[in-house]
This record gives C-alpha cells, structure tokens and sequence, in this order.
C-alpha cells in the first residue's frame, strides 16, 4: 500500500511548531482559548471532505478539551479527534485522513490516516468483523478488537524492543515501537484494560530467532527476534488507534509526559440513531444526524457491541475453542 510522503522540511517545521507552542503558551491565550464559540479558522476546516472534520466531531471534540483544560487536567496547546465514520482507504494506495491534530492557539489543523478496530468472526457464533475501507461494528468489549468511541486522554507512552529485520545485505536494523496508553471514561472507562491507545502501524512478521550474540538484546543463548517490516497503515488494528509510521513520528513526541484529550466519533448513541434512520429507510442527514455517506451506502447499517452482552458470548467461544499451545519460534535460515 503507497503512503503519502512527508517532505522532511514539513517534519522538522511541524516539530519546532508544536516545541515552539508548548514554550510559549501564556496564561492569556489560554484564557482566550475557552470561549466556547469555534474561531473563524478552525470552521475553515469544517466539512464531509477528505481532510476536513464534521461539525459534530469538532465540536464533541473541542468540548471535551476545553472541559478538560479549565479542569486543570490538561496543559498541552493541542487536542484530538477521529472520526471513524470515514473510510480509511479510499483506493489507489490513498488513505483516508480522518484523525486530527488541533493547535487552536497557532491556528493549526492537520488531518492524517488512522485505523480502525478490525473487529473478529467467531464463526458459528457472531460475526462483528470489519472491512479494511469502512468499519460497521463498534464496541467495548475485552478481546472484541473494536473501536469504541467516546472520550478518552492521553496517557503514559513506552517504546518497546520488537526484533531485528533487513536493511541492507547483511544490515540488519532495531524495530523499536512506541505506544501510547489512553484513557477513558464512561462506556470507554475500559480501555486501559482492553490495552487501548496509539501507535505506528508497523509490525514484524515470520519471525525466527537469529544468533546475534554481541546484541544487548540477545537471550542468555545469543539469539535476537527476526522478521520482516510491515507497514499496515491501509489496514486495520486490535482496536487501537494506528498511525502510518511517519505520522506517528509526529504525534507521539507531542504528548510525551504532557497528556491531551481525544475524542472518537461515534458514540454507541450516534450508532444507534443511524441504524434507526437506516432501518425505516429515512435520511440519517435529514434528521440532523451525522455519518460518512459513502461508508454507510457501503456498510447499510452500523451496529454497537456493548461489552456487557459481548463478553460473555467471546469468553464461551474462547472456551470451546482453545487456542493450541504454542510453538517455538524457529531458528533463522541464514540467507
């Protein structure tokens, strides 16, 4: 899947505007910030195009954060949303942009992809999965690998050893990769037990063990973990917010030991308004209700899992359907 690439100036000028943000924010443009009446600029971006945010979004969004900032909960200049409405492939190797990053007091808005919860299909029992392009099914329930929207923060970041893989002949590289905990509230109070947050959407796959014995991160045995780099920016996640990794590169340094709010577009309320208008055939827009057109031509009508009727049923499944145990990870064929 192509990527939209970043030019390097636009990184380093995107990095020293939010360093620049966070060092000169007053007590005074703080103060400004809390009117509720959304500036002149940010309605600019307001719209059901590629790149710009829906007015109920930004406004749940913005609500959220202002609500948070006069709680003394937050500090940081920028605040997120995600509409998870939007498709998230639009084809051609282009991604859909539907995660926002909004510095209300440098007047920036920067639209970028994100994932959303692949969802599973417990064959037999529920199928709750969801398409690459458009998510139908939403929830909070453990293992349901959904997205649930709502309100949550930012909460603490890690960055984890994942393995080795190829760069060059005989040139292997550390896969280190970052993760960023959220936390929720109401039907998203969950998320830090379901291990919801942010991260690159890179992996490695077909891992083996390689000898590498003069690696700080080999076993008593000299070997290392070994795979292959995936980028899956075009795909979809265990329920997490997933960033392409350059847009990651951005984000995550933004909210390093300085927490902010995200707000998720759509709530279970909004999922079940939609699927209303949508069985009696009526128009969500019309009755001042809000979805992606092109995602609910696709899906026909969305659906909520609540955790409290989900769970049960994937914890008999799991119960039925034992996972294998599991095997040793092979050592690598020297290529």
């Amino acid at each position: 899947m192509r990527l939209r690439s970043v030019p390097l100036g636009a990184v380093v000028a995107f990095g020293f505007l939010v360093a620049a943000t966070a060092l000169t924010m007053s007590a005074r443009s703080f103060a400004a910030l809390r009117s509720p009446a959304i500036p002149a600029w940010l309605q600019a971006h307001v719209g059901e195009g590629d790149g710009q945010i829906a007015q109920v979004v930004l406004e749940r969004a913005r609500a959220l954060y202002l609500k948070k900032l006069s709680e003394g909960s937050v500090k940081n200049p920028c605040y997120f949303a995600m509409d998870a409405t939007r498709p998230g492939d639009l084809g051609n190797g282009v991604l859909g942009r539907r995660y926002y990053v909004i510095c209300e007091t440098e007047q920036s808005f920067r639209a970028v992809s994100a994932g959303h919860g692949g969802g599973r299909n417990l064959k037999g029992v529920a199928d709750f999965s969801n398409g690459r392009r458009c998510a139908k099914n939403f929830g909070n329930a453990m293992d349901s690998e959904l997205t649930a929207g709502g309100a949550y923060m930012t909460a603490d970041t890690k960055t984890s050893f994942k393995g080795y893989y190829r760069i060059g002949a005989k040139q292997d590289a550390v896969f280190m990769r970052g993760f960023v905990q959220f936390d929720g509230e109401g039907e998203t109070a969950n998320a830090r037990q379901r291990e919801i947050g942010g991260h690159p959407a890179a992996l490695l796959k077909g891992m083996c063990l390689l000898k590498k014995p003069k690696s700080s991160y080999a076993d008593h045995d000299g070997y290392v973990p070994f795979g292959k780099l995936v980028n899956y920016a075009g795909g979809r996640s265990n329920g997490c917010t997933s960033w392409s990794p350059s847009d990651a590169e951005l984000i995550m340094p933004m909210i390093k030991d300085n927490p902010t709010t995200l707000y998720i577009y759509p709530e279970s309320r909004d999922i079940a308004a939609i699927a209303q208008k949508a069985a009696s055939r009526q128009s969500p827009s019309g009755a001042g209700l809000y979805w992606n057109a092109s995602c609910l031509k696709e899906i026909g009508a969305p659906k909520f899992w609540p955790k409290k009727t989900l769970e049960p049923v994937i914890a008999q499944y799991k119960k039925d359907h034992p996972l294998p145990p599991p095997q040793p990870v092979p050592i690598c064929k020297e290529p």
